[in-house]
């Protein structure tokens, strides 16, 4: 009788794993996994709102019936601001969790490093937040796509005001890794190719998040420049303000700044917030278009905050991330590729297209001056650029772009 009991238990048992086996796979094929990566503990400020923007748009696809019907998921790591975490983070990812694709990103040097995984590993991704030009030009490659504008089309849109400006004698102050050295290059290059008369007197490289903003500041003065590119952000940008404000650095000077009109680095410089600053940024409560109308009330809605750049990002990352998947209906990363090339998709922003050549989105940036309103920083004199109308020829992108 104990050797029946025995035998029984061990049946019971072997039932039991192999239903549970059935369950898990008919689980697996009822859903689709995406893989996502950023610097959430490193970068707060704009991860947060960038996490609540990607879950807002999860619930909203899967609310719409999911991917052909297969519920979204996403599985989330942080990178700690490493490129090699970041690394591993993919690799875990693609390894164990099977996840379809990649997605995310925020430092340029990360998105590097993972769009190089992907490349080496033939897994599709898609950077989010990554604005250095070589992600999508002189190392872009098959398996990668780039959701927001570069630093040439943020570039070329402050340009297009920059050179109105009588100043000749620049200086440029920039966190020293692959972002801001990639946007003072560009910005150099396309401010000199229509102002030759232009003089580039001071360059300041602070290290990222470590700037002492002092010795910048007095360095930049003693160059005594007409007007400054700033591409510093972040806690970085706070400090520059401030010393800068304290010293008179700005005082009669005009100043050009990437980024600087997003509200999760405008909102921290309050009553400190300098007046008549070119810029980049998100005015959201200004945007009347029916898209964004949609998008903000769904945000706050869930939310009960208004959204930073950072939410747009994430929200259209994972729109875009399902617009792919759900016209390729597979998960092979050469059928992904094929449907990610050229596919056009709405955005709080209007609609952007997901360019063939160099796999670049056409995804804008509004573009206006910093001024203070009730004690807080505000964009005014806003409009929206669209990102189309901002990148060179195909035949120059042919040139950077190395062949597959």
């Amino acid at each position: 009788m104990r050797g029946y009991f025995v035998g029984a238990g061990l049946a019971i048992a072997v039932a039991t794993v192999a239903g549970s086996a059935v369950t898990t796979q008919a689980l697996a094929q009822s859903e689709i996994k995406i893989g996502e990566i950023n610097s959430y503990s490193l970068l707060p400020a704009f991860t947060e709102p960038y996490r609540k923007g990607w879950q807002l748009a999860v619930e909203e696809v899967n609310a719409a019936g999911g991917i052909n019907g297969k519920k979204l998921v996403v599985i989330s790591k942080d990178d700690n601001g490493k490129p090699a975490d970041a690394q591993t983070a993919a690799n875990e990812l693609v390894s164990s969790e099977n996840v379809a694709m990649l997605t995310g990103t925020f430092l340029s040097n990360i998105g590097l490093a993972v769009s190089d995984f992907a490349k080496q590993k033939k897994v599709f991704f898609l950077a989010a937040e990554p604005l250095t030009d070589a992600i999508t030009w002189s190392k872009g490659n098959r398996y990668t796509f780039r959701l927001r504008p570069s630093n040439y089309m943020q570039a070329a849109m402050l340009v297009e005001e920059a050179v109105k400006l009588p100043a000749k004698r620049w200086a440029t102050i920039a966190p020293n890794y692959e972002y801001g050295q990639s946007a003072v290059a560009v910005f150099k290059k396309l401010m000199s190719e229509k102002r030759p008369d232009i003089q580039w007197v001071d360059e300041q490289w602070p290290p990222q998040g470590k700037i002492d903003a002092g010795p910048v500041v007095q360095a930049v003065a003693a160059a005594n420049p007409e007007a400054i590119l700033n591409v510093t952000f972040g806690a970085d940008l706070v400090k520059l303000v401030r010393e800068g404000n304290t010293r008179g650095l700005f005082k009669d000077r005009k100043v050009v700044s990437f980024l600087t009109g997003e509200p999760e680095y405008l909102d921290p410089l309050k009553d400190e917030t300098p007046e008549g600053w070119i810029v980049t940024g998100y005015p959201w409560y200004s945007i009347k278009t029916p898209e964004h109308e949609t998008f903000l009330k769904a945000y706050q809605a869930k939310y009960n905050d208004y959204p930073r750049l950072g939410s747009i990002v994430g929200y259209e990352t994972i729109k875009s991330a399902a617009a792919i998947l759900a016209k390729a209906n597979s998960t092979d990363p050469e059928k992904l590729i094929a449907a990610a090339e050229g596919i056009s998709l709405s955005s709080p922003f209007g609609e952007i297209t997901f360019r063939k050549i160099d796999h670049q989105s056409t995804l804008g940036a509004f573009v206006g001056k910093t001024a203070l309103k009730d004690g807080k920083g505000i964009m005014v004199d806003t409009s929206y650029r669209k990102g189309s109308d901002y990148l060179p020829g195909d035949a120059e992108i042919e040139k950077m772009r190395p062949k597959d």
